[in-house]
Formats: structure tokens, C-alpha cells, sequence
């Protein structure tokens, strides 16, 4: 099929509210799970780890430790089983994806350095 096509029947697909996070943000991610006829939102904490894909195909990779082990999933990004991605805090790494990160124990396994915010200097008169 054309490629153009297939773009345009994938864009009506796409999630709307795109938040902007990167490798190495600590997000919240509010899932919709269905239990019987009920539905209730999960909440899973935790820093990513790594993105893949492209289009309707992304995805993403949050770890977090649970009772001294490590826990991770992947959530598509356009999925309508995500309700919202909440970014806690933002990340400085220097990589793409931080799978150094199942080798470390203890708080070295959740510690990314916290971005610092840019400051502007201003000339002095």
C-alpha cells in the first residue's frame, strides 16, 4: 500500500494529549484495567528506560523496584488502555536506553540525575 495512505489512517489513531517525556523521566503511567464488568485505573511509577518504534508502533519501557525487586513493563504510547502519562520529574542521561540501570541494587538502581533548569544570565548594565 502507499505509504502516505497508511499515514493518514494512522494519524486519526494517534493520542492527542502527546506528553513530551524522554529516556531517564520518572512518569507516571495511568492504565485502564478491566476486572469482571468493571473498570478501574492502575497507576505504574517508574523511570524509562528506553523507547522503540515508530507511529502507531511506539513504545516505551518503565522500570521501578517492588519490595526489592525490579519490575518492568512496556506500554504502547498510543494505546487507549493508557488514560494519561504524568511526568514526575525529568531526567539528564546521556544515553538512549538505560538498561545499565538491571545491574544496580539498592538506590543506584533508581538514581538518574534530576535535570537542572537552564538559568539565564543577564548582563550587567
Amino acid at each position: 500500500m502507499n505509504q502516505a495512505l497508511l499515514d493518514k489512517i494512522e494519524s486519526e489513531q494517534f493520542r492527542k494529549d502527546d506528553s513530551a517525556f524522554r529516556v531517564g523521566d520518572t512518569v507516571r503511567v495511568h492504565t485502564k484495567v478491566v476486572e469482571g464488568d468493571k473498570e478501574r485505573i492502575q497507576v505504574f511509577t517508574g523511570v524509562v528506560i528506553g523507547r522503540r518504534g515508530h507511529g502507531l508502533n511506539e513504545t516505551f519501557t518503565v522500570r521501578r523496584i517492588s519490595y526489592g525487586e525490579g519490575v518492568e513493563r512496556v506500554f504502547p504510547i498510543h494505546s487507549p488502555r493508557i488514560d494519561k502519562i504524568e511526568i514526575e520529574r525529568h531526567g539528564q542521561v546521556r544515553r538512549a536506553k538505560l538498561t545499565y540501570l538491571r545491574n544496580r541494587v539498592g538506590r543506584g538502581a533508581t538514581l538518574v540525575r534530576e535535570k537542572e533548569k537552564e538559568t539565564v544570565a543577564t548582563p550587567a548594565a
